[in-house]
């Protein structure tokens, strides 16, 4: 039989065994709770914790408990109202106590008020969510695998021979043995000195003979031996060939007013979380645009106010050229979203639908186009749709208000069945 001991260290008044007890058990209601939670709270906010309530119904438990009827006697610590033979009023219940109205009577249950972790939040908020088929290709779990140094070993070929290690090891290796003999010739050659100045010739040959022997195994220990030999080892690490790269085009020109801004802002700002929190090696590239197109960090992606006329394929044409530059096919597994009010100047819509259609998307796993407007559709969302009649990785999506971000983003993102 094995035993587990959980030795992590618990927060105050906290215990992690438990904790992940009660997000098991109640899993459902706190889905729930975070789903409704979504409409009380601003997306760019998402990555925070949040405190839940779970109705008291969902929480109950069965419990023993006296019936109606029969005597019995309870002892009521503190008292100072009643005496022994009292008769006692069952106060009348009023419901969940929750959202009632003020009353001078009845009792009822709150809801229970549970507090998750931000980590605790996202994982409910995406569980069900995940960039369609990035099990393809190097994402899969087959694994690389790189060599690297792992210290010395005493078996290889001559090729990996370390060579000062070796040397290293030979002159310890004849120390060692010398020591002793060297220790014994010492020795002999003082009484040696004795025996000659004692003029006693049989002491003095035989302590020459002697010390002609242990010169003769000092000299018989060899430079060098296959035992002394070091070979340069190195053994196979897996090696993550799973990288990802995700494009976030945004339309910041003038047809593009505050609302579409802010709208665009925050589904970009949930895509941002939902890569972040699921994908670990993936790369990130912010390309805004008016008449002309740059790549920015995230701050000014979502901060910057520079604005202009709209010319959408600079950015389609500057995600062609980081892509041919920094991310190659063979290596790196790219994505793309567009946001955008689909407006764009009349005759640069063809040249989109080319750009998009004949260079980017034979090159990515999956592209997502968002058009932000409350009015008809544009020319470029027309060019777009005879780009998803024939492209299965393209999808293409609608955003009135910010109620329909969140379905939006569920809709392009969500997980694909086997």
């Amino acid at each position: 039989m094995t035993q587990v001991i959980d030795r992590r260290v618990n927060g105050k008044r906290k215990s992690a065994v438990n904790r992940q007890r009660f997000l098991k058990r109640f899993k459902l209601q706190i889905k729930k709770a975070v789903s409704e939670s979504i409409d009380k709270r601003s997306i760019t906010n998402v990555g925070n914790g949040k405190k839940i309530s779970i109705p008291p119904k969902d929480i109950s438990e069965p419990a023993f408990h006296h019936g109606q009827g029969g005597q019995r006697e309870n002892i009521l610590p503190g008292n100072t109202d009643f005496i022994a033979g009292d008769r006692i009023n069952r106060p009348p219940k009023s419901g969940s106590g929750s959202g009632s109205e003020a009353s001078n009577e009845g009792e009822g249950n709150e809801d229970f008020m549970f507090e998750l972790s931000r980590d605790e939040f996202i994982e409910f908020f995406f569980e069900d969510l995940a960039l369609p088929d990035l099990v393809k290709t190097q994402l899969t779990a087959a694994t690389d695998f790189k060599s690297i140094r792992a210290g010395h070993t005493s078996d290889g070929v001559p090729t990996n021979i370390n060579i000062i290690r070796s040397l290293k090891g030979a002159l310890a290796r004849r120390i060692a043995l010398r020591a002793p003999h060297k220790k014994h010739l010492r020795d002999a050659e003082e009484e040696l000195k004795k025996a000659i100045e004692a003029q006693n010739e049989a002491a003095a040959s035989s302590l020459r003979r002697e010390i002609e022997l242990l010169k003769k195994k000092i000299a018989s220990i060899p430079f060098i031996d296959s035992f002394d030999l070091r070979y340069n080892n190195r053994t196979l690490v897996p090696k993550p060939t799973s990288q990802a790269v995700m494009f976030c085009l945004m339309d910041v020109s003038g047809s593009m007013d505050e609302e579409r801004k802010n709208i665009a802002k925050r589904f970009f700002t949930l895509l941002y979380l939902f890569l972040t929190k699921n994908y670990e090696h993936i790369d990130l590239v912010f390309i805004r645009h008016h008449t002309t197109a740059k790549e920015v960090d995230e701050d000014e992606f979502f901060h910057s106010r520079e604005t202009g006329g709209t010319v959408v394929s600079s950015a389609l044409d500057m995600m062609h050229k980081i892509i041919l530059d920094r991310y190659p096919t063979n290596e790196w597994n790219i994505y793309g979203a567009q946001a955008s009010d689909g407006d764009n100047w009349h005759d640069d819509s063809a040249v989109c639908k080319d750009i998009l259609g004949n260079k980017i998307m034979p090159l990515v796993q999956y592209y997502a186009y968002v058009e932000i407007t409350a009015e008809r559709h544009q020319l470029l969302w027309k060019e777009y749709e005879t780009i998803a009649e024939i492209q299965s990785n393209f999808a293409m999506q609608d955003i009135k208000g910010l109620e329909d971000i969140y379905p939006v983003f569920r809709r392009l993102f969500k997980k694909q069945m086997a």
